[in-house]
C-alpha cells in the first residue's frame, strides 16, 4: 500500500498515540485524518466516510488503522484513504470485491482495493452492499 498523500506512518502512528485518551471510539482521529486532506478528496472522503457510517450498526467505530480511517465492527471492516492521484477504498475482503465485479468493471481494482478519482467516487449503493458483505463475513467469523 502507498503512503498515503497527507502525512507519512509514523506521524499518524504518534498522533494515534497521542490523541485515544481524547476519543472513545477514534472518531477524532479520523476527523484530523479528513482535515489533513486537500479538496476536493476530503469532500469526497466525507461522503464515504458517511456513506458507511449509514450502513454499519451503531455500535461500530472508527479509528485509524495502518495510518488510514477504518470502520470496526467485530473486527476491521473497512478502510478508505486519499492519495496523490486518487482515491481508494479498501473492503478487506477478496470475497466482497469478487462479488461486487460487476458493479467495479468502471474502477481500477486489485487484491484489496478499489481505486477512483475524486470525480467518480464509489455509488453509495456500491459502498453500503460492500459494508454489509463485510459485516455480514464479520459475523460469521466470529460465531465460529
Amino acid at each position: 500500500m502507498r503512503e498515503p498523500l497527507f502525512m507519512s506512518t509514523k506521524k499518524a502512528a504518534s498522533a494515534k498515540r497521542g490523541s485515544s485518551a481524547k476519543s472513545d471510539d477514534g472518531s477524532k482521529d479520523v476527523d484530523n485524518y479528513l482535515a489533513a486532506v486537500s479538496e476536493p478528496a476530503r469532500s469526497t472522503l466525507n461522503t464515504i466516510r458517511a456513506t458507511i457510517r449509514s450502513a454499519v450498526p451503531p455500535e461500530a467505530t472508527e479509528g485509524i488503522s495502518y495510518g488510514i480511517p477504518v470502520f470496526k465492527y467485530k473486527g476491521a471492516l473497512v478502510w478508505f484513504a486519499a492519495f496523490s492521484k486518487h482515491c481508494s477504498f479498501f473492503p478487506g475482503s477478496l470475497a466482497a470485491i469478487a462479488a461486487s465485479k460487476n458493479e467495479l468493471k468502471d474502477y481500477q481494482t486489485s487484491k484489496g482495493t478499489i481505486r477512483f478519482s475524486v470525480d467518480k467516487p464509489l455509488p453509495a449503493t456500491l459502498v453500503r452492499k460492500l459494508v454489509k458483505a463485510r459485516i455480514a463475513e464479520n459475523e460469521r467469523r466470529k460465531r465460529r
